[in-house]
């Protein structure tokens, strides 16, 4: 197996980090034998300083010798996993070999979620900036191999954003996983004895097919 390293991404609306999507997430894949480090990304600060640290952090493992590095977030740090994952302008060492997409924000076209369209562009973002940060809007051929898995009746970031990103990734020949679980609760991280908590098996299974 060729080395990978995760680096972890939690939610927070952009405005704070999840403690439980963060360092027990890099402790479950460290239990399957892969590398993996908790980033906690900027919070409260406008595009593009995001996607620009990020980047950084991507640049920083592989240059501690990390062979292939993947991106795993949850809400708002899915949202900056997927940005980081396809965002165009990415260097050679800043390009990511996976992203795994946990209930992500993907559209800043929809209105919800509004906090972390807020706290990344603004309260009067124009179209072309909500447009240029909608994941869905920026997937091509050359996007990283992708694992999305979102729970059926979130009502925070609805399930809506993760069918957009699938069929972005179908329509572009990506090679990808999309799992919807049952589950209404937004946020439920590893979420350990419920129905969506075998997205972790799922995705351990992924992870062993393309990493």
């Amino acid at each position: 197996m060729v080395p990978l390293h995760v680096i972890v991404l939690p939610g927070g609306g952009y405005h704070r980090h999840a403690p439980h999507e963060g360092e027990p997430v890099a402790d479950w894949l460290r239990g399957l034998g892969y590398a993996a480090s908790v980033f906690e990304y900027p919070v409260l600060t406008r595009h593009p300083a995001v996607l620009d640290a990020v980047r950084a952090e991507v640049r920083r493992v592989r240059a501690a010798g990390a062979e292939r590095v993947g991106l795993l977030g949850f809400s708002a740090g899915g949202h900056a996993a997927g940005h980081a994952a396809y965002a165009p302008g990415a260097s050679d060492v800043e390009r990511v070999d996976l992203a795994v997409l946990c209930y992500p924000v993907v559209s800043m076209m929809l209105e919800t979620h509004r906090g972390s369209r807020v706290n990344l562009l603004g309260a009067d973002a124009g179209w072309d900036a909500r447009r240029a940060t909608s994941l869905d809007l920026l997937v091509t051929a050359s996007a990283p191999p992708t694992f999305v898995w979102h729970t059926a009746e979130d009502a925070v970031v609805p399930v809506q954003h993760s069918y957009l990103l699938g069929m972005a990734l179908a329509g572009a020949s990506v090679p990808h996983e999309l799992h919807v679980l049952p589950g209404v609760v937004h946020g439920v991280g590893l979420a350990e004895g419920e129905p969506a908590g075998e997205w972790t098996a799922l995705c351990a299974d992924w992870l062993a097919r393309v990493a």
